[in-house]
């Protein structure tokens, strides 16, 4: 919570001395949930989250919740049938840009557009290679053809449920084996959102 909203960043000390005093008076449990109840309402979720990870920093609080969400469930990386999100960070894994960097830049769109960290999945550096600069409307093609018995150009998935399950840990849209492939703005806040429930689910864990 204090990583998403930035509790401790401005004056950490005095937010600490509150909290503590806080913490003596009311009692840990207590006070922590009056506090998160009121810094993660369920609008923070649906609407305040998604735009604050309307950014291009891929060191960002809303990044680093997202990957950590996506070690804590287990999720495996991009296209990958065995290798985990964790095992991608503990080997300084590749960033892949979903919608290709250089495409976009050929569209005339600027660095803090093209890479914005909805736009960012963890792969395996050779799956990120195989892909390369294709369009997206290409290579989730290739991968649709592959999950019918076509042949495997990215990754070892076959299985088309298979697939869309690793579709979702990464919280892409289903749809975009079926060649439903949007205009990138429209990709972006439809994956912002989806990131933002991971954190939520792994939040809820916690």
């Amino acid at each position: 919570m204090s990583i998403l909203r930035g509790r401790y960043t401005g004056s950490p000390e005095t937010a600490f001395d509150f909290d503590i005093r806080q913490v003596e008076a009311r009692g840990l449990v207590n006070y922590a949930d009056s506090v998160i109840e009121n810094e993660l309402p369920a609008s923070f979720w649906t609407g305040m989250l998604p735009q604050l990870m309307d950014t291009s920093s891929g060191q960002s609080p809303y990044f680093l919740a997202y990957k950590a969400a996506q070690v804590k469930l287990g999720d495996k990386g991009f296209l990958s049938r065995d290798i985990t999100v964790q095992d991608l960070l503990m080997n300084r894994s590749d960033v892949h840009h979903v919608y290709p960097r250089n495409r976009l830049k050929k569209q005339g769109l600027a660095r803090g557009r093209y890479n914005q960290i909805a736009n960012f999945v963890l792969a395996q550096s050779e799956i990120n290679i195989g892909i390369g600069d294709k369009a997206p409307e290409t290579y989730f093609k290739e991968l649709a053809e592959q999950c019918a018995g076509g042949p495997k150009k990215h990754g070892g998935i076959t299985e088309r449920d298979e697939l869309c399950a690793n579709l979702r840990m990464s919280c892409l849209p289903e749809s975009l084996i079926d060649g439903e492939v949007p205009a990138y703005d429209d990709f972006l806040e439809q994956r912002r959102k989806l990131m933002a429930q991971k954190i939520k689910t792994w939040f809820e864990a916690l």
